[in-house]
């Protein structure tokens, strides 16, 4: 596994976002294609389906599921990007996400999770941050990679902090800030892309044909201990949550 170095850390302060290569290994890649594989197999797509196609497990239903994500080494990887003496729970649920080519589409507007719907006490269901095993070798754009909007997480927390909170559960699908250009995030098979919870994103399209690979990624949306109490405090200060950088860089104003 890569080394998280404190440039890894301030990039992913500044950007929202940060690719750690190398965190599985090959033969930890064949066991999670395995896995997804059989998944989807017993929930399958219509036949003439392209596109986004997402399955939805609970870790806690499924031991296989919970087992592969322990000794995969996410939580060894997240933890340094956190602040001291938080803790970091095993997600509730994993989002199996395959892209099924031919797919030529690009986002036109970024989201956030968890805001349509709410949680069932209408909390907006935040998190600290995603984290997306890319299980296929998304080194080309538009084999169905993540689209970010770096640095967005810090505007939309200013917008926050003026009009409130609480604001969050009726900004869908993102706070009426001015964005900026967007990326795709690049990586190998193996990668770990960790992206801030208000950073604006979506999913991108797969421009290949039908023989061509479909895009697989697991995502976990993970929460840091005592994130639901203080759920309000992680969205004004967006990097409350999160380890400060070695060189005293300060990026919470946006």
């Amino acid at each position: 596994m890569e080394t998280t170095t404190p440039a890894t850390i301030s990039t992913f302060r500044r950007d929202g976002y940060c690719v750690l290569p190398g965190v599985l290994t090959a033969g930890l890649i064949r066991r999670w294609c395995s896995l997804l594989s059989r998944r989807i197999a017993l929930d399958p797509p219509a036949p003439d389906h392209t596109g986004s196609y997402f399955l939805w497990p609970p870790l806690a239903q499924d031991t296989e599921l919970r087992d592969l994500y322990e000794i995969s080494g996410i939580t060894d990887a997240v933890q340094p990007f956190l602040r001291m003496g938080l803790g970091l729970p095993a997600p509730e649920v994993a989002q199996l996400a395959f892209t099924l080519p031919p797919h030529p589409h690009h986002p036109g507007a970024p989201h956030i999770d968890g805001l349509t719907p709410t949680e069932n006490d209408g909390r907006p269901g935040t998190f600290t941050l995603l984290a997306g095993l890319l299980l296929t070798d998304q080194q080309q754009p538009d084999r169905g990679n993540l689209w970010v909007w770096p640095g967005s997480h810090l505007r939309a927390a200013a917008w926050l902090r003026e009009h409130g909170a609480d604001a969050l559960r009726d900004s869908a699908p993102y706070p009426p800030v001015e964005l900026p250009a967007p990326l795709q995030v690049i990586g190998s098979a193996g990668s770990l892309v960790l992206a801030h919870y208000l950073l604006a994103h979506n999913i991108g399209g797969h421009f290949g044909t039908a023989d061509d690979k479909r895009r697989e990624t697991v995502y976990f949306r993970l929460r840091a201990a005592g994130h639901r109490e203080r759920w309000r405090t992680a969205v004004t200060d967006p990097l409350w949550e999160f380890a400060p950088p070695d060189n005293g860089e300060d990026f919470t104003l946006g």
